[in-house]
């Protein structure tokens, strides 16, 4: 079972850097404008990073000097129980159920950041839905989310291969050339961005947002 308390435990700069994260929604409905920046780190001087973005060009990402850093952890599929607060990268199946493409347990500290449903730009037609896990129902490939929000409900299906990861700290030391980030950021100018936090690779588990 996830250990929330430990999580809690963790210094206050764990959950600053990911209250506001893009991975949560919230950023997009505050700054429309903020873009969501997927890739692999090239090289990192100062507090300048050049990003290979996925299937895209590289981008300079200029981090505040007192950016944050948060990383995530691998957890199992069966830790999400009645109760839990999660958000959910989804696409429609054939039969128009939505499948996760990966899920995030939020720490406790956190319930309700992002709440809601909303289109996401993982892949073409993903939404994210950030909520409260009601019911978990166990199917053959895996289980079923029946998860509520404020104004609305998902329920969402989730196969037994999907990737589950919750929180962890991170440092600055773990931003290094050749890791996997997720960053939302504010363009500067065309190519050149701004961010003031950053969810890095660590320990081989690469933010899956």
């Amino acid at each position: 079972m996830v250990d929330f308390h430990r999580v809690l435990t963790h210094a206050s700069s764990l959950v600053v850097a990911i209250a506001a994260c893009g991975a949560f929604g919230s950023a997009s409905a505050q700054a429309p404008t903020a873009s969501r920046i997927r890739g692999e780190i090239v090289s990192v001087s100062g507090n300048v990073l050049l990003v290979h973005r996925v299937n895209a060009d590289n981008v300079t990402v200029d981090l505040t000097p007192d950016a944050q850093v948060s990383a995530m952890k691998n957890v199992k599929l069966s830790d999400i129980k009645s109760g839990s607060y999660v958000g959910a990268t989804s696409v429609p199946g054939p039969d128009g159920k939505l499948v996760a493409r990966e899920v995030h347990v939020f720490p406790e500290a956190l319930r309700g950041r992002g709440d809601g449903h909303r289109d996401w730009d993982l892949v073409p037609g993903s939404s994210m839905t950030n909520a409260n896990v009601d019911t978990v129902l166990q199917r053959s490939n895996g289980r079923e989310l029946i998860m509520s929000y404020r104004g609305g409900s998902k329920v969402i299906v989730v196969p037994d291969n999907t990737p589950v990861v919750t929180y962890i700290e991170a440092t600055r030391s773990d931003v290094v050339a050749g890791r996997k980030v997720f960053i939302v950021a504010s363009m500067t100018s065309p190519g050149h961005y701004s961010a003031g936090r950053i969810t890095v690779e660590k320990d081989g588990v690469a933010p899956p947002m």
